[in-house]
C-alpha cells in the first residue's frame, strides 16, 4: 500500500447537540457541548490512517491550545503531522456544529487554514502516492499542490467542498473528483437536487469529467453514490445505518476512498468500500473521532 498525503484544513469542532435548532433571536437551553478534532483535511487523514494507509497531513494551525490538541490527535492516530505548521498570530480553525435530529448545520471560522501555502509543504510528491485536497484552504494552494502531485505521477483526489469557483485547468490535474449533489449543482449548473434521479446525477458528473477529471464521484447520503469514469456510470448503494450524526460522513468517504486507491483499487472498488466506511461513521458522534477502523468496515461489508 502506498502513502496517502492529505493537504487541507484542521479545525476544532465545537459540537452543540439539541432537540432542535433555535429560531433567530431565540435562546435554547438544555444543549450538550463537545470539543472534537475536525476540519475536512484532518478528518480525511484520520479516516485513511485508521483504515490502514500510511498517512501524512499538511496544513496550518495556530499557536494555541486547540492547535496542540489537534497535533496530538493526529499523532494518536498514526498520522505524520510533520507537515502541519503552527503560525504565530493566527488562531486554529474552529467549526461550530449544531446537531439536531441526526442532521447538522456548520459555521466555520477558518483562522490559520487561510494562511496555508504550498511553500509550507516540504515533502515532494512521489509517483506511488495518493494526494488529497479540498476547498477549505486557499484555492491557489490546492491548485499548486495538486499540479505538483500530478506532474510527479502521483494520483490526485479533489473534494470540491465547500464548493468554490476555480480555474478550468484545476480539474485537468485531478484523477478523482468527489462532491455531493449540492456541490455538483454548483460546479456544473445542472439542476441536481437531493431527489434527482441517478441518471441526472450521472449526466452532471459526466459534464464535470469532460472538463478534465478522470473520474467523478457524487455522494448522495442515504442513497449511496454515483461513480462516472471513461467506462460509464456505476451506482453504489448505501448500506443501512442507525444515524447519530452525519458530520464528517463525506470526509470519511474521501479518506476511505484514498486509502483504497493507495492499495491499488479502482475508483469504483474504492467507492464501494468508502460507502461502507461512511455507514459506520454516521453511527457515532463527531467528525474525526467517528472514523471507523478497517475491522469495523470489514464487518459492515460482511453483513451487506
Amino acid at each position: 500500500m502506498s502513502r496517502v498525503v492529505v493537504c487541507g484544513s484542521l479545525n476544532m469542532d465545537v459540537v452543540v447537540e439539541s432537540t432542535r435548532r433555535p429560531h433567530a433571536g431565540e435562546t435554547l437551553l438544555g444543549a450538550k457541548v463537545s470539543f472534537l478534532p475536525g476540519g475536512k483535511g484532518l478528518n480525511q487523514a484520520v479516516a485513511a490512517a485508521r483504515l490502514g494507509a500510511a498517512t501524512a497531513m499538511a496544513g496550518a494551525i495556530g499557536h494555541d491550545a486547540f492547535g496542540n490538541t489537534l497535533r496530538g490527535f493526529l499523532a494518536d492516530n498514526d498520522v505524520d503531522s510533520s507537515g502541519v505548521r503552527a503560525l504565530k498570530g493566527q488562531a486554529t480553525g474552529l467549526a461550530l456544529i449544531q446537531v439536531a435530529g441526526g442532521d447538522n448545520a456548520i459555521t466555520v471560522a477558518s483562522g490559520a487554514n487561510l494562511q496555508f501555502t504550498s511553500a509550507m509543504v516540504r515533502a515532494r510528491p512521489r509517483a506511488d502516492e495518493v494526494w488529497v485536497a479540498q476547498f477549505e484552504t486557499p484555492l491557489e494552494t490546492t491548485q499548486a499542490l495538486l499540479m505538483q502531485a500530478r506532474h510527479a505521477g502521483a494520483r490526485t483526489v479533489l473534494n470540491l467542498a465547500p464548493f468554490a469557483p476555480h480555474p478550468a485547468r484545476l480539474l485537468k490535474c485531478v484523477d478523482v473528483a468527489v462532491l455531493n449533489e449540492i456541490e455538483l449543482a454548483q460546479a456544473t449548473g445542472a439542476p441536481v437536487r437531493a431527489a434527482s434521479s441517478r441518471r441526472i446525477v450521472g449526466e452532471a458528473c459526466e459534464k464535470l469529467r469532460q472538463r478534465g477529471a478522470r473520474a467523478v464521484i457524487a455522494t448522495l447520503g442515504e442513497r449511496g453514490a454515483v461513480v462516472v469514469t471513461a467506462d460509464g456510470q456505476t451506482n453504489i448503494p448505501a448500506l443501512p445505518a442507525k444515524v447519530v450524526d452525519t458530520t464528517g460522513a463525506g470526509d470519511c468517504f474521501v479518506g476511505a476512498l484514498a486509502a483504497r486507491l493507495a492499495a491499488g483499487a479502482t475508483p469504483v472498488e474504492a467507492a464501494r468500500y468508502a460507502s461502507a466506511a461512511s455507514a459506520c461513521a454516521v453511527e457515532k458522534l463527531g467528525a474525526a473521532p467517528s472514523m471507523p477502523t478497517a475491522r469495523e468496515v470489514a464487518a459492515r461489508l460482511a453483513r451487506a
